[in-house]
């Protein structure tokens, strides 16, 4: 359910990135309560009438009950949302949310972990970072994280605090794809050749094998070249989480099997009320959930964000796409709504599960 919140502060942190705090009121607190590393999704109407949603991670240190939820907005060409935000957002102004959900998180515990970002990628792993370092004593984290100039770099401030902050336990390497840098790493991208030489450099003690877990975020080049570059280096599957920031749009397909009007329904359990309806030629399970259910979660329709996962029940599903959700929930029976397409007569999902 979407709450209304009050902008409190629209911090600039790039030419084109800010950081919003949006205030909590102590009745809300609860729901709003975050695991370190969820994202919110944010709502709000164009002057067209049309619904506009768009999904940001949370930044800021996790806490049970937080009075502030912190966001971190990177301009995107043409993303309505997101100009919205930089050009014509006030402090003052109220924005519509939605509560955290996300499962690119890290309970905080002991041992070594890493994280691959890239641009705005830093967002939730700033968060993970924060909160990993300042409940657990006994964790370390290695941050390698690639911008294309210190400019264009989001959070500078912060992660240079926790470096001054946790000088033994937090390890920083910051590589720049267009400027070159006088200390450090020389510039360029971090493709997957090498990201799978410069890693083992980079933990020389324990090895790659040594850390605990590997978060992955940023564009999907960037996700994709880590995620084989561990592949590579021999590293378990069930170490290594991603999320996807950003995703080329896909050419528009129609699923492998298109049921006409009326020959396939969509049944779905959503905050324990349940309802079964037709689904028309083409639509996704959540386009059809939304036709009668307009509650349904929902943020970035791309298959990124994960906001729409639901758990298949009965029949059969296409998904065109799938950027969110990892190989062990496909196995557990999860699929993304936005993307997936009935191909078989009755079509049963659960929301809540």
């Amino acid at each position: 359910m979407f709450h209304a919140l009050r902008v409190t502060a629209v911090e600039r942190l790039t030419d084109d990135a800010a950081a919003l705090t949006l205030a909590v009121p102590p009745g809300l607190r609860e729901t709003y309560r975050y695991a370190p590393g969820q994202h919110i999704a944010l709502r709000r109407v164009n002057e067209h009438g049309e619904e506009i949603r768009r999904t940001y991670s949370l930044c800021d240190p996790a806490t049970p009950e937080p009075a502030t939820l912190r966001v971190g907005v990177r301009l995107v060409e043409g993303g309505e949302f997101s100009t919205y935000a930089l050009k014509e957002l006030l402090e003052g102004d109220t924005v519509e949310v939605l509560p955290p959900t996300g499962r690119f998180v890290l309970p905080p515990r002991r041992g070594h972990f890493a994280a691959i970002v890239g641009g705005s990628g830093i967002t939730p792993v700033l968060s993970i970072a924060a909160t990993l370092l300042g409940r657990e004593p006994g964790a370390r984290f290695c941050l390698v994280r690639s911008d294309r100039t210190t400019a264009s770099t989001m959070f500078l401030e912060e992660v240079a605090d926790l470096k001054d902050r946790y000088p033994d336990r937090f390890q920083l390497v910051t590589v720049l794809s267009r400027e070159d840098q006088r200390t450090g790493l020389a510039s360029g991208r971090l493709d997957q050749e090498r990201l799978t030489a410069l890693l083992p450099a980079l933990l020389p003690g324990e090895g790659v094998e040594g850390i605990d877990g590997w978060y992955l975020c940023g564009p999907l080049g960037l996700v994709e070249s880590a995620s084989a570059a561990l592949r590579a280096l021999d590293v378990p599957r069930a170490r290594v989480h991603q999320e996807i920031f950003h995703a080329e749009p896909a050419p528009t397909a129609p699923p492998r099997v298109t049921l006409p009007d009326g020959a396939a329904t969509v049944s779905a359990t959503l905050e324990g009320r349940g309802g079964t309806w037709m689904a028309k030629e083409g639509e996704s399970v959540l386009e059809t959930v939304l036709r009668n259910r307009t509650d349904a979660p929902y943020a970035c329709k791309g298959g990124v964000c994960g906001t729409c996962r639901v758990r298949l029940l009965a029949g059969e599903v296409h998904m065109d796409r799938n950027y969110a959700l990892e190989p062990e929930e496909l196995d557990a029976g999860y699929v993304l709504a936005c993307q997936s397409h009935p191909v078989t007569p009755v079509v049963s999902v659960d929301f809540d599960a």
